[in-house]
């Protein structure tokens, strides 16, 4: 019988030894950062990027009255997820480059000005999670660990936590995070666009004891094609993670998706059903009933490529924002007229999410079907300013609101 993952968590939680301070203040992914003064020693591996330029239009970005977008890092490559340390250190993956970064704001001007590389060509490191002083990397098949990262930044090294994960690069490139269990959740996407695995850990959802000294992932959720981003309802703890629908079927269908678990091992419809209505033409005859999966909470649009969200919990902006979820849609590739290329906002309440309004568009240039920027995650800072990543700038944005 399945239980329901908020009971199932706490079962865990309690085997584990995770007590209420754990709880609390051990989940590195959600942590706020402090503006304040954070001195740094020199290494060959610092760089001064308080005067790295970048290549943005700022003056394209639209968002709602009151609310400023600037360049916070220019000169971080390929900037994709993002995790910031409890004092305020940003550290950011990459998936084609290779590399992992830490990323300063040292004078507290409010701007970084200090960026360390951490380490270079790594297989795709795209996630990453800090937790208890510890940076942790995804690369594709391994899960590894920088100790006491915070001073170590100018020698930094890394053991491998696990290296059991497949070795496919397709969708192999992983989002990352701590749960309010202490566990770190790991998705493992299909090696493919449509396929039906016989191997149960691909389209899935894993968690992993990073603490055991033989950790053994365990899935979560099954029928996710290719989840890059997810976060934990901070009134309920409750999962939830956006989904990337396949392609090939058209430019309108299917939606990708916005998804709620509210039991482990769940299944969310890939490769049979997509969207929760709409049966694969060509695995949809090999699953169940379309009541067999669970229908996603909100359909987020067809190709938007939806990737990091995060529940907003700051004050910085209007009381309204509180608890809204806040996605990155990185943006079509293969659509014939351009979709995503957006942040957009959905309220959540329980298990319905709904009114989805965008929050700041621009990076798509309509008429010309050009881009010039790809938002890919979202990170909030203590303060209440969020943090947007770029891959395609190679830039790292902050929004903040002036309107009180």
């Amino acid at each position: 019988m399945k239980q329901p993952i908020m009971k199932y968590l706490s079962k865990i939680s309690v085997a584990l030894g995770i007590g209420i301070t754990l709880f609390t203040f051990g989940c590195g992914q959600n942590q706020k950062a402090d503006a304040q003064n954070i001195k740094t020693p020199n290494s060959a591996n610092k760089r001064n990027i308080s005067d790295a330029k970048a290549d943005v239009k700022l003056d394209k970005i639209k968002l709602p009255e009151n609310f400023k977008i600037e360049v916070w890092a220019a000169d971080i490559p390929n900037a994709r997820e993002m995790t910031i340390s409890e004092d305020g250190i940003v550290f950011v993956g990459s998936r084609q480059e290779g590399n992992v970064y830490a990323v300063i704001d040292e004078d507290g001007d409010g701007k970084a000005d200090t960026k360390y590389t951490l380490a270079e060509d790594l297989q795709m490191p795209n996630g990453v999670a800090y937790k208890g002083g510890d940076l942790y990397v995804a690369e594709v098949s391994r899960i590894i660990r920088f100790k006491d990262i915070k001073n170590n930044l100018n020698n930094p090294t890394y053991e491998v936590v696990y290296d059991g994960y497949p070795t496919e690069n397709h969708h192999g490139w992983k989002f990352i995070a701590f749960g309010p269990d202490g566990m770190l959740y790991v998705p493992i996407g299909a090696p493919c666009n449509i396929c039906e695995s016989e191997n149960e850990i691909f389209a899935s959802i894993t968690r992993l004891d990073v603490d055991s000294p033989n950790p053994t992932p365990e899935i979560v959720a099954h029928g996710v094609r290719n989840s890059v981003g997810f976060d934990w309802d901070p009134k309920t703890g409750d999962m939830w993670f956006t989904d990337n629908g396949r392609d090939m079927m058209g430019d309108d269908v299917p939606n990708c998706e916005l998804n709620h678990i509210t039991e482990a091992g769940q299944h969310f419809g890939y490769p049979y059903w997509h969207e929760g209505s709409v049966k694969d033409p060509e695995f949809g005859g090999k699953g169940g009933v379309q009541s067999d999966y669970i229908a996603p909470a909100a359909k987020l649009g067809a190709h938007v490529a939806p990737l990091g969200m995060r529940f907003y919990e700051g004050d910085m902006f209007p009381s309204e924002y509180r608890n809204q979820v806040i996605i990155a849609k990185h943006g079509s590739w293969n659509r014939s007229k351009k979709s995503g290329y957006v942040l957009s906002s959905l309220n959540v309440d329980g298990s319905k999410a709904s009114g989805e309004k965008v929050f700041a568009s621009g990076w798509l240039d309509e008429e010309a079907q050009e881009a010039w920027g790809r938002p890919v995650d979202v990170q909030e800072m203590k303060d209440g300013s969020l943090l947007i990543s770029d891959d395609m700038a190679g830039v790292i944005y902050r929004v903040t609101y002036s309107g009180k």
